[in-house]
């Protein structure tokens, strides 16, 4: 049963935080702004978060690499926010949740084998 719940806690998790990182993508629909411009904001927007999702995508059956991509991209964003704490909570704690969790999803299930 315990097998069962770490390797689906990083799948669910990962689709979460995806969820959760495209809703910042929705402010580029802001009041005022004309329709083409919000368009290529939320596209930009949105770009990292369909990367993170190929990267759950990914580690659905390779935990390995979803841990160490989702680690590396979480300190890359901690390094390129410096000073700005409430952004690296917000997104990097996250990622590197997700990283550790795949990590841990990939240990369990090679001992299972």
């Amino acid at each position: 049963m315990r097998s069962h719940i770490v390797l689906w806690l990083p799948r669910v998790f990962g689709v979460l935080v995806c969820v959760f990182l495209g809703m910042f993508s929705l402010d580029a629909f802001a009041s005022g702004t004309p329709i083409g411009e919000a368009i290529l904001g939320f596209a930009v927007h949105i770009a990292p978060v369909l990367i993170f999702f190929a990267i759950v995508v990914l580690s659905w059956r390779r935990p390995l690499v979803g841990g160490v991509a989702f680690t590396v991209l979480a300190a890359a964003y901690a390094l390129s926010a410096r000073g700005r704490v409430s952004w690296i909570v917000v997104i990097g704690v996250p990622l590197l949740m997700l990283g550790i969790l795949n990590l841990w999803s990939w240990r369990v299930g090679r001992r299972a084998s």
